[in-house]
């Protein structure tokens, strides 16, 4: 983790701000690829991950972008309310749990709401490297669009397709028409609200799409009922000890009463900073970081959320 230093902030659009972020010494920041996020420390206790949206090839700067949530757990409501130009915020160095497909010959890139952050960097790289690709870019209504200034400016305006819910029948998104016809050299990235990636991922696996060519990456997982939960155990296979996990408290939470650190970030399963691995029992898999095929192998799991199916998991711990 490290400093930086908030040297703009912008009104993107409803509820959205921008915040550029560089060194204090104006130092080179670490380099990311397409589709990478950076951990924010909002305040002491609380930490988030924002997808960084400028391109690739700057240096000098990260921007990001916060949805103001209503319902904010203290990190967007920290960011748009407590958090201006001149402040100091920690930051670690970016992440990618979804990159561009290097060997694929045609992209087609799909933004929801605030989920247009990564495929902007996305963007900005593919026409640097002139590479094939669309952007199709769902909103509810225009005064809830950023960056669309930006967009109009980017050497890859003329890639954009704009959906606006409240526009006009013919313009809103046709993913029989986006998605048809699916090649092997064609991939698919989608981001944005729950809801808005399970209908593009339905359709896309209803048009033929293998997963292996569908890449998503979640703002925030889905609402799991807790009122079945059940108390399990956790054996750590290099002490041998064995922790009870009540029904009411996570894997996470017992570890950290033990004594033992894990490194975790937006505890939902989200991020993956704290995948284990499962060296024996079944996990009841509740995060988003993972594929269906990954979840399949039940030989890692996330303790922040994840439960388990069976008496008794054994972690590599």
């Amino acid at each position: 983790m490290f400093d930086v230093i908030v040297v703009k902030k912008r009104q993107e659009a409803e509820g959205i701000c921008s915040f550029e972020l560089r060194r204090e010494d104006g130092q080179p920041l670490p380099d990311f690829t397409a589709g990478a996020h950076i951990d924010v420390q909002t305040s002491a206790d609380i930490t988030r991950q924002y997808s960084l949206c400028n391109s690739p090839l700057e240096r000098d700067r990260y921007v990001i972008a916060v949805l103001y949530e209503p319902t904010s757990r203290g990190g967007s409501r920290g960011m748009h309310e407590r958090i201006g130009v001149g402040d100091r915020l920690t930051i670690s160095a970016p992440k990618n749990h979804f990159p561009l497909n290097t060997g694929a010959r045609r992209s087609v890139l799909l933004g929801g709401g605030i989920g247009i952050t990564p495929i902007l960097a996305m963007a900005f790289q593919l026409v640097r490297e002139g590479a094939e690709f669309e952007l199709h870019y769902c909103v509810r209504e225009p005064r809830r669009a950023a960056f669309l200034p930006l967009i109009g400016e980017s050497d890859f305006a003329d890639k954009v397709s704009l959906h606006f819910d409240s526009g006009e029948r013919d313009q809103l998104l046709d993913l029989n028409r986006v998605l048809a016809a699916p090649c092997a050299d064609t991939h698919l990235y989608v981001c944005g609200p729950n809801g808005f990636m399970d209908y593009v991922i339905n359709a896309a696996h209803g048009l033929g799409w293998p997963t292996e060519q569908i890449h998503r990456e979640y703002f925030a997982a889905s609402v799991v009922a807790h009122d079945v939960d059940q108390a399990f155990e956790v054996e750590l296979a290099e002490t041998g000890r064995v922790l009870q996990v009540p029904a009411d408290k996570s894997v996470l939470d017992v570890l950290c009463a033990a004594g033992i650190e894990l490194p975790s970030s937006c505890k939902q399963g989200v991020c993956g900073a704290c995948l284990t691995e499962v060296l024996d029992g079944i996990p009841d898999h509740r995060d988003v970081f993972m594929s269906e095929k990954e979840h399949a192998l039940n030989d890692q799991f996330t303790p922040c959320c994840s439960r388990s199916k069976s008496r008794r998991l054994v972690l590599a711990l």
